[in-house]
């Protein structure tokens, strides 16, 4: 071989070197999870997507996603926080029950939640100034659950009974469930709660209210 392509053959490997060496280098990863399904939730996870990709975070190329989907379940939800934490993913995006699991499996991967009461169920000190690694955007409005019943009294005026039915792996919905029972007083309401812990026992927690009630809440 020639010196000149020697030194242009020697030079080409060396421009690849750093492409080669990029390659190999795991891109950042985030693990997202969903507490419903994918038929569900789809256009919301795709809105996500999108929107990483405009400011920059294009999958597969700057970035990789993993989007996983709780179908509901609590158990579920807290299995795929813990493989995510496993996974030592470099962020986690969540919503509902995965937040505080996120927040109990980990102090160091930054997790950004979205709705439900952060400061109630303990994941933040205060919307002021969310505290450690768990920065995000609450949609609650405080007390809202305790007006429910005077709203429902409103457009139902004959009703007497009111049947709620919620996760009971959820704090946010325990938190709303004993607002709405506080506050059904006031309007004379009677509330009878029951709490699953799993999609295949609605069909159960449905039967044993079915009797005690004129109205559901889920």
């Amino acid at each position: 071989m020639k010196r000149r392509e020697f030194i242009t053959l020697l030079g080409g490997a060396a421009a690849a070197w750093p492409l080669a060496a990029r390659a190999q280098q795991a891109l950042p990863t985030i693990g997202c999870s969903s507490p419903t399904t994918a038929l569900v939730e789809s256009q919301g996870v795709a809105a996500f997507v999108q929107r990483l990709h405009a400011v920059g975070w294009i999958e597969g190329r700057a970035a990789a996603i993993k989007v996983r989907w709780a179908e509901g379940r609590s158990e579920r939800a807290a299995e795929i926080v813990a493989k995510f934490v496993r996974q030592k993913v470099d962020v986690i995006v969540c919503r509902g029950t995965a937040s505080v699991l996120a927040k109990r499996a980990t102090s160091v991967i930054p997790i950004v939640f979205a709705g439900g009461d952060p400061v109630g169920t303990g994941l933040i000190v205060s919307l002021a100034r969310p505290d450690g690694n768990v920065p995000g955007l609450s949609l609650r409005h405080g007390g809202l659950a305790g007006k429910r019943p005077e709203l429902l009294r409103d457009v139902v005026p004959a009703l007497r009974r009111l049947a709620i039915l919620g996760n009971a792996g959820n704090p946010v919905t325990l938190r709303d469930m004993r607002e709405v029972e506080v506050a059904a007083g006031a309007p004379g309401l009677t509330v009878a709660t029951a709490k699953i812990w799993r999609v295949e026992d609605l069909a159960a927690g449905f039967e044993a209210l079915k009797a005690r009630a004129d109205m559901f809440r889920a």
